[in-house]
């Protein structure tokens, strides 16, 4: 598995970030080919507090797969549309990750 990881520091306004975010943003990562799963979180510190305001999560079966989602007009879209609405800007992470089986 590949996980895709971003940051993005506070912006400028929470709830313009957040109202775009969830409208216009989500629906164009849903669409990238072969996501397998994406989590995401708004409000991870207090305004002023820490170094990130939202994160998200996307992850694919390998990192060629990752690298093609990207590659591809809906990766290039979901590129073109972080300036929309994150004016703090963002960091992107790539890496391999390992699922760890839970009992129960």
């Amino acid at each position: 598995m590949h996980t895709l990881l971003v940051l993005y520091p506070e912006p400028t306004d929470r709830a313009a970030f957040a109202e775009y975010y969830e409208r216009v943003h989500l629906p164009l990562c849903a669409k990238l080919p072969g996501v397998q799963d994406i989590s995401y979180a708004l409000g991870i510190t207090e305004p002023g507090a820490g170094p990130y305001y939202a994160m998200f999560r996307a992850t694919f079966a390998d990192g060629a797969a990752l690298a093609a989602a990207m590659a591809s007009p809906e990766g290039r879209a979901v590129e073109a549309d972080v300036p929309n609405y994150a004016s703090g800007g963002a960091t992107v992470l790539t890496f391999p990750t390992t699922s760890v089986p839970v009992p129960g």
